[in-house]
């Protein structure tokens, strides 16, 4: 009888066993051939493995197979003499004995993948994601997305929060409006979900302090640099807030943590895209309407929707404050109770605003948040203000009828919060497998 023991010993080296062996010791490691330079009698052989490329030397004398008989994207094992070299990819090489080809791919890519940047159009690199994301800067950029997910996971987990997960089909919307997935559920009108906002808030009142990375869907018209109808959201809830402020400071405290986390443990691909991550310290705050007047005064420009900021604004409050002091981040709070949904606390202080903010990061709103409602008949007015039928939302209005404490929460778009951490222009860069008004495939 034979048993599974659950042991996942790796068999051969990885990357990081490979920067530790000693200088001369024979390896042992495998990978998908990167790129070959043949040479005749000497030559150079790149293995691309999970953690980085491996730089291997071929030499007709020593190496007891022939450099010819091997491709790209053919999947290796090597066997050779490790030699320590500064120059090289991870400070060494592998001076290569033995090669045993495990598999051959059919025909060879038509784009060469070791190119330090693919040089095509994105639509073209989109449509070939499947191969172009073998590219090392490709593969750089979503380990750099892997690396902010573990980040502010992280920074929840030590802070008390529950991860939990959410549905994606429901059976109304958390925002209304058109922008939302209509399905045919067994005969039954039902909708992608918009956002996790009910579900999140429902179980602030089971586990006071909950978050969720998933998926989110919004069928928006728009054919832009900066929305997509299906994108990974970063949300949180926490509950027994003082006030909305306190959402923000922990936003900026995962910020702090991812940005940090990055820096430690992802620089290999921090250097490969050459990009630079923000220091933080701490994030100012402006009110949406001084936010407004501030840049009509230094830029001489007028105010033209009093109600939201458009995106020119949004990028001339973060220049401003970038260069008055010196933050790549700021907070706009205090959004008027128009442009926002109606479980958006209104400002006690002024009832045509509302208890919330955005995060603007280089220019994009990358953040939305704020303080929810928690009194049942505050929250049903609201809905009526709104022209909402009460009883549409019976099972989320229970949380409010048997107590709920002060709480609110926010949510980041995975891909914008990328995009400008990279310094792209196009949400796509920073997408795997984009879904937009035009593609559904790859």
């Amino acid at each position: 009888m034979d048993f599974v023991t659950g042991s996942c010993e790796a068999k051969d080296m990885e990357f990081s066993d490979l920067m530790q062996a000693e200088d001369n010791s024979i390896v042992k490691t495998h990978g998908m051939v990167y790129s070959i330079k043949n040479m005749g009698d000497f030559g150079f052989l790149t293995l691309r493995k999970r953690d980085g490329l491996v730089q291997c030397v071929f030499n007709k004398e020593e190496s007891n197979f022939a450099l010819e008989d091997l491709g790209v994207e053919m999947s290796i094992n090597v066997e050779g003499k490790l030699k320590k070299d500064e120059r090289a990819p991870g400070g060494f090489e592998i001076h290569l004995l033995n090669a045993e080809v495990l598999t051959k791919p059919k025909e060879a890519p038509a784009i060469n993948l070791s190119k330090r940047k693919l040089g095509m159009s994105l639509e073209t690199n989109i449509a070939q994601r499947p191969i172009t994301l073998r590219n090392n800067r490709e593969r750089a950029i979503f380990k750099i997305q892997e690396g902010v997910i573990r980040g502010f996971r992280e920074y929840f987990s030590k802070n008390g929060f529950t991860e939990i997960n959410t549905p994606k089909i429901v059976a109304s919307g958390a925002e209304g409006g058109a922008n939302i997935f209509k399905l045919d559920y067994f005969g039954k009108k039902a909708y992608l979900a918009q956002s996790p906002q009910f579900y999140k808030q429902m179980l602030v009142g089971v586990y006071e302090k909950v978050f969720e990375i998933s998926h989110v869907f919004r069928a928006e018209k728009h054919n832009t640099t900066r929305h997509l109808n299906e994108y990974i959201g970063i949300d949180m809830e926490m509950g027994f807030i003082d006030s909305f402020v306190d959402l923000m400071e922990v936003e900026t405290g995962a910020l702090k943590y991812t940005m940090e986390l990055l820096k430690r443990e992802y620089a290999r691909e921090i250097k490969i895209l050459n990009v630079p991550i923000p220091e933080i310290d701490t994030i100012p705050t402006v009110k949406f309407k001084d936010a407004k007047e501030m840049i009509a005064k230094e830029y001489n420009r007028k105010i033209k929707d009093p109600y939201d900021l458009e995106p020119e604004e949004e990028q001339l409050i973060s220049k401003l404050f970038a260069e008055k002091y010196n933050s790549e981040f700021v907070f706009v709070t205090h959004y008027p109770v128009k442009k926002r949904p109606f479980y958006a606390m209104d400002d006690p202080e002024n009832d045509k605003f509302t208890l919330s903010f955005d995060l603007l990061f280089r220019g994009m709103e990358i953040t939305t948040g704020g303080q929810r409602i928690h009194d049942y008949d505050t929250q049903v007015a609201k809905m009526q203000s709104k022209g909402l039928n009460a009883e549409d939302f019976e099972s989320y209005l229970m949380i409010h009828k048997h107590g709920m404490p002060p709480h609110g929460g926010w949510g980041i778009g995975l891909e914008r919060l990328c995009m400008k951490l990279l310094d792209e222009t196009n949400v796509r860069v920073a997408t795997m497998f984009p879904r937009d008004m035009s593609r559904l495939e790859p």
